[in-house]
């Protein structure tokens, strides 16, 4: 068991070196990673709306407290599934709502409530679509069907053409790391099973917190 003191983000984990402070027992480098990631997207979301911030704090407050909840909820995923490589169905269902609900309420650019077009709609089938089909065509050995459940939320919470760039960004990096591990780990083989979604939920924080448009669709 840890005290509260053992518990500090980050800063405990470096003050302990990485062990119990009483039983001495090694605690897993995954805990001070996520926390040093969960506090640079935290932070990266706070500049992005930065000018909602200084122009109305309640709106902020709503703004920001939606999207750290759904990349929170991303980095969860991302580590279950890199851990375990599955995405539980819960998790990415959940997901999916929450992006759905964010339609309606929030855009790109923070609070806003309207009606999504059509495209902003579709945005999460499209791009599911070919990641069903891969997983359909190599009866799951290249992909999961976990990757098309996911992409549909991704769809719905960034937009076509924000979503398309996040996943050219999970493809690029995917195929360098894997090249990577391959050349220098024993572990990893060119059959190895590598999870995707991690690579998927980087490109789409790249995606999101750059304003990335690879291909500026106007929908």
């Amino acid at each position: 068991m840890l005290s509260w003191y053992e518990l500090v983000p980050l800063f405990s984990f470096l003050g302990l070196r990485g062990r119990c402070l009483k039983c001495k027992s090694k605690i897993s480098v995954q805990y001070p990673l996520v926390e040093l990631a969960t506090g640079i997207i935290f932070a990266g979301l706070f500049l992005k709306f930065q000018d909602i911030f200084f122009l109305n704090t309640l709106i902020f407050a709503g703004t920001y407290a939606y999207f750290t909840s759904v990349f929170s909820l991303l980095l969860v995923i991302a580590v279950y599934d890199f851990k375990h490589k599955i995405i539980p169905d819960l998790l990415v269902l959940f997901f999916d709502i929450v992006a759905f609900v964010g339609l309606f309420v929030f855009s790109i650019y923070g609070f806003n409530i309207h009606m999504p077009n059509l495209w902003e709609f579709l945005s999460g089938v499209v791009i599911a679509l070919p990641f069903a089909l891969i997983w359909f065509l190599s009866a799951g050995t290249w992909m999961g069907l976990g990757d098309a459940k996911l992409a549909i939320g991704l769809g719905w919470l960034l937009g076509l053409s924000r979503v398309l760039s996040g996943v050219v960004i999970s493809f690029w990096s995917g195929a360098l790391i894997s090249i990577l591990l391959i050349a220098f780990t024993k572990k990893y083989k060119m059959k190895s099973e590598i999870p995707f979604a991690p690579f998927l939920v980087l490109g789409t924080i790249i995606a999101f917190l750059f304003e990335l448009h690879l291909f500026p669709i106007g929908f």
